[in-house]
């Protein structure tokens, strides 16, 4: 989350090649095998980050300008539009797997230890009115993985207020995730980095 600027063993933008193309290529890899077994499941973790990002598909490893908080959102992004576009392509392959994703909340973790110095000071200091602990920030993703009632393109993040904190439950994505065109477009951008084609 928000490091300075560097790329993956493939060459990647760090944020963009970990948060999606990783995520991506794994989930192209063993989804033969899922489609096989009722009731599977692709659960991605994304952010309330996600909200501040916008897919740059003419800079999508931010070569040319590189912000720690865009590339970060950016990532986030993808993580939701690639769930959705997954959901669909498996629907219309009459899949037994279907795929939802969640957020943590705020969470008290290391992922904040990029944050410049006076950020990682504010967030340590208000660290109980906005943040929970880690165990009750994996509630999202557990509920993602196991709810019976999960439906194919569920969001889960925590329930309380601004999503922060609390115990999870269904929660929305911004307009900008729903986009069918950018998600596509995604998809296919992501193939061809990753060489990773999907069996639906």
């Amino acid at each position: 989350m928000m490091p300075p600027r560097g790329t993956t063993a493939d060459g990647f933008e760090l944020q963009f090649g970990t948060n999606h193309l990783g995520h991506f290529a794994l989930t192209g890899l063993l989804l033969e095998a899922m489609l096989a077994v009722p009731g599977s499941r692709v659960v991605t973790v994304s952010s309330q980050g996600h909200r501040a990002g916008r897919i740059n598909f003419a800079d999508l490893q931010s070569e040319r300008r590189y912000g720690r908080v865009s590339a970060y959102a950016q990532s986030k992004l993808a993580n939701l539009m690639f769930t959705y576009e997954l959901e669909r392509r498996l629907r219309a392959a009459e899949a037994a797997t279907v795929a939802v994703a969640a957020h943590p909340g705020s969470t008290s973790t290391e992922l904040v230890r990029h944050w410049p110095g006076l950020l990682q000071t504010a967030y340590a200091a208000t660290g109980g009115l906005v943040n929970q602990s880690p165990p009750m920030g994996a509630l999202p993703t557990l509920r993602a993985a196991t709810d019976p009632a999960a439906r194919g393109g569920d969001y889960y993040g925590p329930g309380g207020l601004g999503q922060l904190k609390g115990y999870p439950v269904r929660v929305s994505s911004n307009g900008r995730s729903h986009d069918q065109d950018a998600q596509r477009r995604l998809w296919a951008e992501s193939e061809r980095l990753t060489g990773v084609t999907f069996p639906v």
